[in-house]
């Protein structure tokens, strides 16, 4: 199963130009191309798994040395 990432990270994950990595979506479980409406229901799914009291992760920085691709369709 994939991680669910919060809203906040989906967010911070944006390329400079504004799109999200083809890796980095589909180790959210999202398909390629992207369907429309994949941000609110990654964000639905990740709050129905937060009602059971799990105390929400805190935010993660990318690791030292960490490169993106330069694919970026937006």
């Amino acid at each position: 199963m994939a991680d669910l990432p919060s809203p906040e990270e989906v967010e911070a994950a944006r390329t400079p130009a504004g799109g999200w990595k083809r890796d980095q979506l589909a180790a959210w479980g999202v398909p390629w191309p992207p369907p429309r409406g994949w941000k609110d229901e990654l964000a639905e799914r990740w709050k129905a798994a937060r009602q059971d009291g799990t105390p929400l992760p805190s935010p993660s920085s990318a690791p030292a040395g960490f490169a993106q691709e330069t694919f970026d369709f937006g």
